[in-house]
């Protein structure tokens, strides 16, 4: 099941990280259809939210087409998204890991590490894409 986690030094609504979560756990296949998302009751109280933020998270994932409310059952994963299978995934974690050691045996911070992604994520134009 996911653990959601919400950091007020980001900027980012609680219930939109409550949302892209959901959503990276889809792609990286750590939430599958037919899963059930924690109660709204569950997250509010682990995150010392306010239930109507969990509650304004789920009906963003129902809108968008991911999730489903059940009454009396809870909320439970409709469609996920297009992903990798689990081994490529592996793999290319293990490329990115060994890529992470390299840039900070180098001298690089979380923040430049992330600004660097950001740049290059923005920059880059897949094969055949240029």
């Amino acid at each position: 099941m996911i653990e959601f986690r919400v950091d007020s030094g980001t900027g980012v609504p609680p219930y939109r990280q409550l949302v892209h979560q959901v959503e990276h756990a889809l792609r990286l296949g750590q939430l599958q259809v037919g899963d059930r998302l924690p109660t709204v009751k569950e997250v509010a109280k682990h995150l010392v939210i306010n239930p109507n933020t969990v509650l304004k998270a789920y009906r963003e994932l129902e809108h968008k087409g991911l999730a489903k409310g059940r009454p009396g059952a809870g909320t439970f994963i409709e469609r996920g998204l297009t992903g990798l299978p689990a081994e490529k995934q592996a793999e290319l974690r293990a490329g990115l890991e060994r890529w992470l050691s390299e840039a900070y045996r180098a001298g690089m911070d979380s923040e430049g590490i992330s600004a660097l992604i950001a740049t290059v994520l923005h920059d880059f134009r897949p094969e055949g894409n240029q």
